[in-house]
């Protein structure tokens, strides 16, 4: 199948990506881009550095703004995934999705409505089985964003390891936070996988506190030959 992936260019999208390429043929990225920070569908902090990552996978990349109003947000995705059907040939659509139903359902729907199958390849996945997989399989992770109890400022800039995955395990028993940050918790940014021909390295960047949640905002990027 001819695949394209809703990708946000964080843990979970960019290890569809992986699974999409090795499955099918991977043709495309999709990536919204909302103006709101508090978008119900879509990844905010960063998004802009997705075409250096499509760059590094090496495949076209396609992202498309909103304004990321709740439901309305959906019109443009409709609209994104037509355009990755009409340009480059796409037959289904890969997600990162792993427990949110609400993002699940609506991509599902909308991607029927185009006569795409929806592919969400890390549904229901044990969160912390899953965070332990991507340092198995060399995935280089950072944390971006955070807004629940427990993840506070320390955490923007943090590299994803053993023990930032055993925190979290914690917070989880402690707060309930989701260990995958599938509730809204958190957002990541993937700079070196498997998939990746080269690594992107931050060079510069600045943490944004707003009292319980906050984010990095990354400012300078570079691919460097792996």
């Amino acid at each position: 199948m001819k695949a394209g992936v809703l990708f946000s260019g964080g843990k979970d999208s960019t290890y569809a990506s992986m699974i999409a390429r090795q499955r099918d043929s991977l043709e495309c990225l999709v990536t919204m881009s909302p103006r709101r920070e508090d978008s119900y569908m879509f990844h905010h902090p960063n998004v802009k550095w997705t075409g250096l990552q499509a760059q590094s996978i090496g495949v076209p990349h396609l992202i498309v703004e909103t304004e990321g109003v709740k439901e309305v947000e959906l019109e443009d995705l409709s609209r994104a995934l037509r355009t990755a059907k009409d340009d480059f040939g796409i037959q289904g659509i890969y997600t990162g999705a792993l427990a949110s139903v609400y993002q699940k359902t609506r991509v599902e729907r909308i991607s029927g409505e185009l006569g795409l199958e929806a592919v969400s390849p890390l549904w229901h996945l044990d969160p912390e089985k899953h965070l332990q997989n991507l340092l198995a399989q060399k995935f280089e992770v950072i944390f971006t964003a955070v807004a629940a109890l427990g993840l506070d400022e320390k955490w923007l800039g943090r590299i994803l390891d053993d023990d930032a995955i055993q925190e979290l395990v914690n917070l989880h028993s402690k707060y309930g936070v989701n260990v995958g940050l599938e509730g809204g918790e958190g957002e990541t940014l993937v700079t070196d996988c498997p998939i990746f021909g080269s690594k992107l390295e931050i060079q510069e960047s600045e943490k944004v506190w707003k009292g319980d949640h906050g984010y990095l905002r990354i400012t300078k990027v570079r691919l460097l030959p792996k």
